[in-house]
């Protein structure tokens, strides 16, 4: 008997998406190929498409590095092009590709404040040609979530906004409700020990505070090479 509620259940589900996507056909999912991370995903994935939030476990700028190597290795299991949008010259690119992300394969946008690495978001998203786009903001409002959610919809496109902090005020933000997806907060932990003298592989702590349609969780994992 438990059957048939859960089945009416899942296409009610399946209804409530439809009618908020518009109509639009689902733009899939991209696997970590970590069977921990993606069973607790919806889909089995990082949802394409769709708005995601990637921010670092704290204010220093060793989990802030640890949160850019996350996008990059998501990015990296895509083909094409990424736009990638600042607003400091910061980025260290040779560190994007031990993650996995080509410096060829990056574009790479400077603007002046998070209004203008906002609009540059949003019309990477609405672009349809790109692997993927990641713009460093501090602040992310909720009218400003829901322009960018709906210009990825429209393309397809994986949208990541990685909030960063200039200022401890500004760390309070993460808190607050957008529309994205996926909200993860990455960690440095202790590296693995070695059998000899040395430094061992990196180590995050991974988590998931929230996901829509799907439950929080957090994960021990190595870092990306």
């Amino acid at each position: 008997m438990e059957s048939r509620p859960r089945a009416a259940i899942e296409e009610l589900r399946t209804r409530i998406r439809a009618i908020e996507s518009g109509g639009r056909a689902a733009a899939g999912v991209l696997p970590f190929g970590v069977a921990a991370i993606d069973v607790a995903l919806p889909g089995g994935g990082l949802a394409l498409g769709a708005l995601h939030e990637v921010a670092g476990g704290g204010m220093g700028a060793i989990d802030g590095a640890a949160a850019a190597l996350f996008a990059a290795g998501i990015l990296a299991r895509r083909e094409g092009v990424v736009l990638w949008c600042v607003t400091k010259p910061d980025l260290f690119v040779p560190a994007l590709a031990q993650a996995g992300l080509a410096p060829d394969r990056v574009i790479h946008v400077e603007a002046g404040d998070d209004k203008t690495v906002l609009a540059c978001f949003e019309e990477g998203l609405r672009h349809g040609g790109l692997a993927g786009v990641v713009a460093e903001v501090a602040r992310l409002s909720m009218t400003s979530s829901r322009r960018l959610q709906l210009a990825a919809e429209s393309t397809g496109t994986l949208g990541l906004a990685l909030r960063r902090w200039r200022r401890p005020a500004e760390a309070s933000e993460f808190g607050q409700p957008t529309v994205a997806v996926t909200r993860w907060r990455v960690s440095v932990l202790p590296s693995a020990p070695l059998p000899v003298p040395g430094v061992g592989r990196a180590r995050w702590m991974i988590e998931l505070i929230r996901c829509r349609a799907g439950e929080c969780a957090e994960f021990m994992v190595d870092a990306c090479d």
